[in-house]
């Protein structure tokens, strides 16, 4: 999901008032399939949308709600256009969710602590989450969780958690979350079956989510096996001799 075209999305309802997606996906050159995504996410963040079907139905903002854009600096726009993490971006993110207006705006900071984006890839292919709204709304909602999760190792085990934050990495989604006073990650693939528990969860102050994040990925990557392979060929006369690994 690309910040411009959320960005522009937002705008465009604001301005022209009620649209069909498919004038929106026109006007944004992608398919309706990613504008409904896109009002999904907005959704999530806490912009009031309202979508409604039939020939006089169509998408719009909550009757007088506004966004206030103004404020960006020129890197903080590039940022978000660019989609390019650092502290501009973070700092452009931090204005966008300021203008917020009052429950919302708090709900997109929470959402903002509490969910980070990894491009860089584990060498794993994306799979299915089924319960990632269970645990989406625990995670932004500060609720605890119970979860049935499979190991590596096939073994399935029970655990209540204190979750700490959501990162999407290349595409597959992970939980990091407190277990009895120790850190662990889950991959959401693995959750078996998951479950809101009706308590508050334990969330250490000033917890950066974007720097324990960094500490589990150096663990995981120091610890993986390494191991030497050694090929011996045969190469016959007059034909090239191609190796991939």
């Amino acid at each position: 999901m690309r910040a411009d075209r959320v960005i522009a999305l937002l705008l465009l309802l604001q301005a022209r008032g009620r649209l069909t997606a498919s004038e929106l996906a026109e006007r944004l050159e992608v398919s309706r399939r990613t504008v409904y995504r896109d009002i999904d996410a907005l959704g999530a963040a806490g912009v009031p949308i309202h979508t409604g079907p039939g020939p006089s139905g169509g998408i719009q903002l909550m009757e007088g709600w506004r966004t206030d854009l103004t404020g960006l600096t020129a890197p903080e726009v590039e940022a978000l256009f660019t989609s390019a993490p650092g502290p501009v971006f973070e700092s452009a993110m931090g204005k966008l969710a300021a203008s917020l207006p009052g429950e919302r705006g708090r709900r997109a900071g929470r959402i903002r602590e509490r969910l980070l984006v990894d491009s860089a890839g584990w060498g794993r292919r994306a799979a299915p989450s089924p319960h990632l709204r269970i645990v989406q709304d625990a995670v932004f909602g500060d609720r605890r969780l119970h979860l049935r999760y499979r190991r590596a190792e096939a073994q399935v085990v029970e655990r209540d958690v204190d979750p700490l934050g959501l990162i999407i990495k290349a595409g597959m989604w992970y939980l990091l979350a407190d277990v009895a006073g120790a850190r662990r990650l889950f991959r959401l693939s693995r959750i078996e079956s998951a479950r809101a528990i009706d308590e508050a969860a334990r969330r250490p102050k000033h917890f950066d989510l974007a720097k324990a994040w960094r500490e589990v990925s150096k663990s995981w990557e120091s610890g993986r096996a390494g191991f030497e392979v050694m090929l011996r060929v045969q190469r016959q006369e007059d034909l090239p001799l191609v190796i991939r690994v």
